[in-house]
């Protein structure tokens, strides 16, 4: 996913690699381990919702769409092209699997809310999952979300925390710190885990679990690495939206193993 996603940003030259490599082992895992979700019925009413609520990070999100069968794999080589629907933010009147339209950070979570309060009004047994950057938790609209969450006891609502530590520019705690972001999710009325982000069994575990007898929402802060796999990248501020020249996109294609 990595590699693909790498390539699609080289070819167009535009994209988010840095926060498309800390998330790919988490949607590897919700694709391909954990989401109940059927793409030749991606409308199902039965179906798990996911939220990319930091939706700059599209390298990643499309090539777990096309891998997971959604649509083509071909549709991939049109990535920001003009006419493609492949943009530079995913727009659920344009791809399958795609729930709603983000980029505006802040968004993501709130909507997830709603859908999750949705599904709670009606008794239904679909999991709502959001995954957010950690920069993104600077807006305030995901907090009142989240208090709403925690007061309505939304069990069925997984929040993921792509905790990389790194937004646009510098690194979140010199921007606005975050930190005990554990014990503001558990104070605004929610469980929390913290998990290696990029260990797959992990993920699992956690994410892949069942709702059992949980009676609140679930916030997992995926401790990640943005740039994860290219040591040029690794915990690089400026990978955030850099894009690749010749030279760094064959260095890159060849530690991506």
């Amino acid at each position: 996913m990595r590699r693909r996603a790498f390539r699609m940003v080289y070819e167009a030259q535009l994209g988010h690699p840095g926060g498309d490599f800390s998330a790919a082992d988490i949607l590897a895992t919700l694709y391909f381990g954990v989401l109940r979700h059927d793409p030749r019925n991606p409308s199902d009413p039965r179906r798990d919702r996911f939220i990319m609520s930091k939706g700059h990070a599209t390298g990643v999100l499309y090539t777990a769409l096309a891998a997971a069968g959604f649509y083509p794999e071909e549709w991939l080589d049109t990535y920001m092209q003009a006419g493609s629907r492949l943009n530079g933010h995913p727009n659920r009147n344009y791809l399958p699997g795609v729930e709603t339209n983000t980029g505006p950070l802040g968004h993501g979570l709130p909507v997830a809310v709603g859908i999750a309060i949705a599904g709670q009004l009606d008794g239904a047994d679909f999991r709502t999952f959001v995954l957010t950057g950690d920069g993104e938790l600077q807006e305030g609209s995901n907090w009142e979300a989240a208090m709403t969450a925690g007061h309505r006891r939304l069990f069925r609502l997984t929040l993921i925390v792509d905790r990389n530590r790194l937004q646009q520019g510098a690194g979140t705690e010199e921007t606005n710190a975050l930190e005990p972001l554990d014990d503001k999710f558990r104070a605004f009325g929610w469980h929390v885990e913290r998990v290696d982000g990029h260990d797959h069994a992990a993920l699992l575990r956690v994410l892949g679990g069942a709702v059992g007898d949980r009676v609140k929402p679930l916030c997992v802060i995926a401790d990640t690495i943005k740039g994860k796999g290219v040591s040029f990248m690794e915990n690089q501020a400026a990978w955030h939206h850099g894009v690749p020249n010749r030279e760094q996109f064959e260095q890159a294609m060849k530690e991506l193993v």
